[in-house]
């Protein structure tokens, strides 16, 4: 399993807690349930490379554990991305681009969130050493000026005309993501994301601001744990997660 992505499991889990509680603490341990839930779903992406089997074991895990349905469709993201660090390449050189990958695709076409392309543009950028920044994220990893890329551009037109909020505050960010469209494609997910490139390496008073401004705080605060961790490592948040 890869061991950023495993990182980013517990991370989210302990921060979808954290956000039920409101405030964030120094340090933090999973109690005996969801620790047991957590090293079920390691066992589950660390097993094989059938990723349509993982992921029935995943649904299956999930509707075992209804307290953390919010999180089904993002650890989908995480179980693609461990897929294709840790699983693909030990298959095939071209299985990404096989039929049986390809139908595979068509048939999860509604699985997940767009999130999935933050986690592979921090992989990009750890793996060329930069530090992620929203506008690289939008011309240089979505290519959303390419004519071929409109669809992108249409996803994240809220997100370019907010750029400006990456130099601006948590509070700012949120009411922003308030007054977007219920219908925009990234209404739920505009205050992580803007949030992660407005701080990058938050310390624990951002991280408390940030608690105190989510609309969803479980959600909101899981997902950028678990992004966090992806792009630096567990030791490096400020929360002691243990």
């Amino acid at each position: 399993m890869d061991k950023k992505v495993q990182q980013s499991l517990k991370a989210a889990l302990s921060g979808y807690k954290i956000g039920q509680s409101g405030s964030i603490p120094s340090s933090y341990s999973l109690d005996d349930k969801d620790t047991a839930f957590y090293n079920k779903l390691v066992t589950i992406f660390s097993q094989g490379e059938d990723f349509k089997q993982k992921m029935q074991l995943m649904d299956e895990a999930f509707d075992d554990e209804p307290a953390f349905e919010n999180l089904r469709e993002f650890f989908f993201d995480l179980l693609l991305i461990n897929f294709f660090q840790a699983d693909a390449v030990r298959l095939e050189d071209d299985y990404l681009e096989s039929p049986e990958w390809l139908k595979i695709e068509d048939d999860t076409i509604d699985r997940g969130t767009e999130l999935l392309n933050l986690f592979l543009y921090l992989h990009e950028c750890d793996m060329e050493k930069i530090e992620p920044e929203l506008s690289d994220y939008l011309k240089e990893f979505l290519l959303i000026e390419e004519e071929e890329f409109q669809e992108e551009l249409e996803i994240y037109e809220d997100v370019v005309a907010n750029q400006m909020l990456v130099e601006s505050t948590y509070a700012e960010i949120a009411k922003t993501a308030d007054r977007l469209e219920e219908s925009a494609p990234l209404k739920d997910l505009f205050y992580v994301l803007m949030s992660f490139f407005n701080e990058t390496d938050p310390g624990m008073t951002d991280l408390n601001d940030y608690l105190k401004q989510a609309a969803n705080k479980p959600f909101d605060t899981a997902a950028l744990f678990a992004i966090l961790v992806y792009n630096y490592n567990l030791s490096e948040l400020p929360v002691k997660i243990n």
